[in-house]
C-alpha cells in the first residue's frame, strides 16, 4: 500500500485523459504528493491521504465474495495440471459459511479465466505527475477495453449444500479432494462427498450467480458428535483439549476413536500432520503449548513444547523442509523452530514480532522450501522469506535503478518479502499448490485472490500445465 494526496474522481479523469493521447489534464486537480510506502501501526493517515494499491506489486489480484462471510475454507487439488504458470487459471474451492441467525451453507466454487500478466520487479521511470500512483485507474482502463474485446473477467460458479450450524474449518483430503470434513458451531464434525458438485462445475463454464438462492439438501457421509463444543483444528492423514482419531473403513465408513488424545490443558486451536511420517502430527493450544504426537505410542504426547507466551492460534509444517515448524500466537509473535533440536532445548531458529494483533493463519509455500506467509488481525497478510538477508550493496543498486522513487522504509526484517492490504478482518490463507506463487484469502468482507511479483520461483521457466 502507499498513500497519497489526491482528488480520487478528478485523478481518475485526467488518467482517462492522457491514455487518449492528448496530453490533456483536469486543471482542477489538485496537486499531488510523491507517492510513500505506508506501514500499518507506524503511519497515521492526515487529513487529505488515503491509501492506494499499486497494482504493479500484482502479476494477478481479483477480490470476490459468496454472500456471507466466510472463517475457513481449503483449495481442492484438481487434474489440470501439477504445475501451472501461465495466465489464464482455474481454481477450485469449498468453504462455508458464518451465517449468524441464518441458514449456513458449504460453497463449493470454481473460478477460470483468472486473468494476470507478470510485473517488472524494478519499477520504470515515471514522471512526478504520475507519482501518486494514479496507475491503478489506468491500469483499470486497460482491463475494460480488454473485455470489450472478449470474455477477459473470471468466471464465478457456486454450488450451495445445506450445512447446520455455522462452518468454524473445512478441510478437503488431499488424496481425495472430493472428500471434505466440517467442523462446525454446533461440536458436530461431518465427512462429506462433494464429487458430484466438482464434476458438475468441471463440465460447464456458464455463470453460475453468486447471489444464487439454491442450496442443495445433502446428508453428510458420517457425522461425530463425540466433541462436546465447537472446535477448529482438523487436519487430513476439538476446541476442547481432546484430540479423536478418524480411519476410513470403506469409501462409506469411518472408524473414530473414541478414546482421544489427551495432553493439552485448554482447547486445541490447530492440527497438522507431519509431511513425512505418518503416525506423526503436532498440535498446538490456547495453554501455549505445542505438542508433538506418535500415534503409535498411545494417546499422550511425545513431546510438549511452551512455544509462545500467549494461546497458539495456528501452526503450519513445513512440507519441502519437515524439520520446520511454524506457530503463530495471540500476541502477535510468529516463531520458526527445528524439530531436530528438541532434546536440546532451545528449538526457535526465527522469531519475529512484526505483527501487534492475534495471528489468524501462517503456512509455509508449497513450492519454496524458505517462504511462509501469515495473516493477522491486524489486517495484513504478509509474506516471509527466511532465506534472505541485508546486502547493503544491493540495496543501494536497486535505489539507483529506481532513482529513489520506492520511498521504502528503512526499518522492516529484511525477511519481510510482501505485504498485502484491503481486506478486514483476515481469517484464513492458501496457497494454491499447483500454481506457484498463487495465494488465497478469505476475511470478513470476502475473498482474494493474489499473485506478488516479488515472488520468484526456482521451477523451471518453461515449466507447464
Amino acid at each position: 500500500m502507499v498513500r497519497s494526496l489526491k482528488n480520487p474522481k478528478k485523478a481518475k479523469r485526467k488518467n482517462k485523459g492522457s491514455k487518449k493521447g492528448d496530453g490533456s489534464s483536469s486543471s482542477n486537480a489538485i496537486p499531488s504528493m510523491p507517492a510513500k510506502v505506508w506501514q500499518p501501526g507506524v503511519d497515521a493517515l492526515e487529513e487529505g491521504e488515503e491509501l492506494q494499491c499499486d497494482p504493479s506489486a500484482y502479476n494477478s489480484l481479483h477480490a470476490f465474495h459468496i454472500g456471507w462471510p466466510c472463517l475457513s475454507f481449503d483449495v481442492v487439488r484438481d487434474s489440470l495440471g501439477l504445475v501451472r504458470t501461465e495466465f489464464p487459471h482455474t481454481i477450485y474451492c469449498v468453504t462455508g459459511t458464518q451465517a449468524n441467525g441464518a441458514p449456513n451453507s458449504i460453497g463449493i466454487f470454481k473460478i477460470s479465466n483468472i486473468s494476470g500478466k507478470r510485473r517488472e520487479l524494478v519499477p520504470t521511470k515515471t514522471s512526478n505527475a504520475d507519482t501518486d500512483m494514479d496507475s491503478d485507474s489506468s491500469d483499470s482502463d486497460e482491463d475494460d477495453e480488454l473485455e470489450d474485446n472478449g470474455p477477459k473477467a473470471p468466471v464465478f460458479q457456486l454450488r450451495k449444500v445445506f450445512h447446520e450450524g455455522c462452518v468454524n474449518r473445512i478441510r478437503a483430503m488431499t488424496q481425495n479432494p472430493h472428500i471434505c470434513a466440517t467442523w462446525g458451531d454446533t461440536g458436530h464434525v461431518q465427512i462429506w462427498d462433494f464429487g458430484s458438485h466438482l464434476n458438475a462445475l468441471a463440465e460447464t463454464e456458464a455463470t453460475v450467480s453468486k447471489d444464487t438462492n439454491t442450496v442443495s439438501k445433502q446428508a453428510p457421509l458420517v457425522k461425530f458428535t463425540g466433541h462436546k463444543d465447537e472446535g477448529y483444528a482438523i487436519d487430513w492423514r476439538d476446541c476442547k483439549n481432546s484430540i479423536h482419531l478418524w480411519e476410513p473403513a470403506s469409501d462409506l465408513t469411518w472408524n473414530v476413536d473414541n478414546k482421544p488424545f489427551v495432553g493439552h490443558t485448554a482447547s486445541v486451536e490447530d492440527l497438522q500432520w507431519s509431511p513425512t511420517e505418518p503416525f506423526v502430527f503436532a498440535s498446538s493450544s490456547v495453554d501455549t503449548t505445542i505438542a508433538i504426537w506418535d500415534t503409535r505410542l498411545g494417546k499422550s504426547p511425545a513431546a510438549s513444547i511452551k512455544a509462545h507466551n500467549t494461546d497458539v492460534n495456528v501452526i503450519s509444517w513445513n512440507r519441502l523442509a519437515s524439520c520446520m515448524l511454524a506457530s503463530g500466537s495471540d500476541d502477535g509473535t510468529f516463531s520458526i523452530r527445528d524439530l531436530r533440536m528438541l532434546k536440546e532445548g532451545d528449538s526457535v531458529v526465527a522469531h519475529f514480532e512484526y505483527h501487534k494483533h492475534p495471528i489468524t493463519s501462517i503456512e509455509w509455500s508449497p513450492h519454496e522450501a524458505s517462504t511462509l506467509a501469515v495473516s493477522s488481525s491486524d489486517n495484513q497478510l504478509t509474506i516471509w522469506d527466511l532465506s534472505l538477508e541485508r546486502d547493503e550493496e544491493e540495496e543501494a543498486e536497486f535505489k539507483a535503478k529506481t532513482q529513489e522513487e520506492v520511498h521504502a522504509p528503512t526499518d522492516l526484517p529484511p525477511q519481510l518479502l510482501f505485504v498485502h492490504q484491503g481486506q478486514k478482518d483476515l481469517k484464513e490463507l492458501h496457497w494454491h499448490t499447483q500454481i506457484p506463487g498463487m495465494l488465497i484469502s478469505t476475511a470478513a468482507d470476502g475473498f482474494n485472490i493474489l499473485m506478488p511479483s516479488n515472488i520468484e520461483s526456482n521451477l523451471p521457466p518453461n515449466a507447464a500445465a
